[in-house]
């Protein structure tokens, strides 16, 4: 199986945190990822009356398609997706089993792919990149509501 997952602290969010977590592995794992995270907002605002934006839908599927897509590209083994909502706000959190950290390439309208990653760090409202033997974290902020 490609995927494996496992729901993490499920707490209303009058009570603090909601979230999910799963590992991804093989080729699937990116569509995999994209269908965790529009499943885990639906269940979020239809089982906790959190209202989720269809932007901040479309963003957090967009951002974790492009983590899981590097983590998978670049890092050997699986990866590692965590979803947590906390003030109105989802955290997205990848981790790879490489130490390399990611580097953004400077703006050129010319270049031709890799810029996934200016993307994210342009549609979130926070990005940090944090090393985590044997490898790292990557966590992205999007907020729920516009």
């Amino acid at each position: 199986m490609d995927q494996a997952a496992e729901d993490g602290d499920s707490m209303s969010p009058a009570g603090g945190i909601v979230s999910v977590s799963a590992a991804f592995e093989g080729s699937g794992g990116i569509a995999d990822a994209r269908e965790l995270a529009r499943s885990f907002l639906t269940d979020v605002q239809a089982g906790h009356g959190l209202h989720v934006s269809e932007r901040a839908k479309g963003t957090v599927q967009l951002v974790v398609s492009e983590l899981v897509t590097n983590a998978r590209k670049y890092a050997p083994g699986p990866c590692l997706l965590a979803l947590e909502i906390e003030d109105a706000t989802v955290r997205i959190s990848v981790w790879d089993s490489s130490t390399t950290l990611p580097a953004v390439s400077a703006p050129d309208p010319c270049r031709v792919g890799r810029h996934g990653l200016e993307i994210v760090m342009a549609v979130c409202a926070s990005f940090t990149v944090h090393r985590e033997p044997p490898g790292k974290r990557i966590t992205a902020a999007v907020v729920l509501a516009d």
